[in-house]
């Protein structure tokens, strides 16, 4: 059974648990098209203004054969790629200071990306590791000089800062985890409120000159903003097209002097097959 997701104005994390450090650093989450499917981001934004003296970029990675047709990792598959950072986080925690500035999920493989203050013994400690735990899996091991974080600011760091940008991602990182492929069209929901009937009337207006269709119209009485309304249309939810969709609805709501309450829509999981479904260790 599909599983219904609604996005809210404060939407749950990441699954990604990233530690301790998460409560006082500032971990968000985003999306990104590529070329074989959809990368999944977790970055710390507190290392876009204060970077620390650690100039050696370290990138390492497994492949899980435990993940959906679209390439994000199923529960074991996740749990595999937690094990195998955890013990790579207990190899560099004792051989240098570093910092944890990102994971990527791209295509059955967690990546986690360090900074490192040194680099002696690094490479050799965790290639023996590779080689004596993980030596049937498809690993990746990146160690070179990154001074001025420049694969921190290119790859990891999100070109859009605003609040509709991270609202957006956190669904559409949620979606990718139930496997759906962002790229195939489907019924999008989208919430807005009013405070007078007769603004909720000139939205509807408005909404037929670009194919919206009105699923339902609520009064909810003694709020501020008793007047709602729910459209949709069929639309792709791929990062730019989300961006495009959602500011031409809020651009709707304001002229209107309405509140946009944001969107959602169902999973569509007949998607990419990066593995066939019975090939799992």
């Amino acid at each position: 059974m599909k599983l219904k997701i609604i996005i809210a104005l404060f939407f749950l994390f990441s699954t990604f648990i990233v530690s301790s450090q998460k409560a006082k650093d500032d971990w968000i989450t985003h999306v990104n098209t590529k070329e074989k499917g959809f990368l999944s981001v977790l970055v710390n934004l507190k290392y876009d203004n204060a970077k620390p003296n650690y100039k050696n970029l370290l990138i390492v990675g497994t492949r899980t054969n435990h993940c959906l047709n679209n390439g994000y990792p199923k529960p074991q598959g996740l749990e595999n790629i937690y094990a195998f950072s955890d013990t790579i986080a207990t190899i560099i925690n004792r051989l240098t200071k570093n910092r944890l500035a990102g994971i990527i999920t791209y295509q059955c493989t967690g990546f986690d990306i360090y900074y490192l203050k040194d680099t002696l013994h690094v490479r050799n400690d965790i290639q023996q590791f590779l080689y004596k735990s993980h030596k049937q899996s498809k690993n990746y091991l990146v160690l070179e000089r990154d001074k001025k974080w420049d694969y921190y600011n290119k790859n990891l760091i999100p070109k859009d800062w605003t609040d509709d940008f991270f609202m957006n991602h956190e669904l559409l990182s949620q979606l990718i985890s139930e496997g759906d492929n962002l790229s195939i069209s489907r019924k999008v929901n989208h919430w807005i409120a009013f405070k007078k009937e007769k603004r909720r009337q000139r939205f509807i207006t408005k909404t037929k000159d670009f194919d919206f269709t009105i699923d339902s119209l609520i009064v909810k009485k003694e709020t501020e903003l008793p007047y709602h309304i729910k459209i949709s249309r069929k639309d792709k939810i791929t990062p730019d097209e989300i961006a495009k969709l959602t500011t031409l609805v809020k651009l709707l709501a304001i002229s209107t002097s309405g509140t946009y309450n944001g969107w959602g829509t169902e999973p569509v999981k007949n998607s990419l097959n990066i593995l066939p479904e019975n090939e799992e260790n």
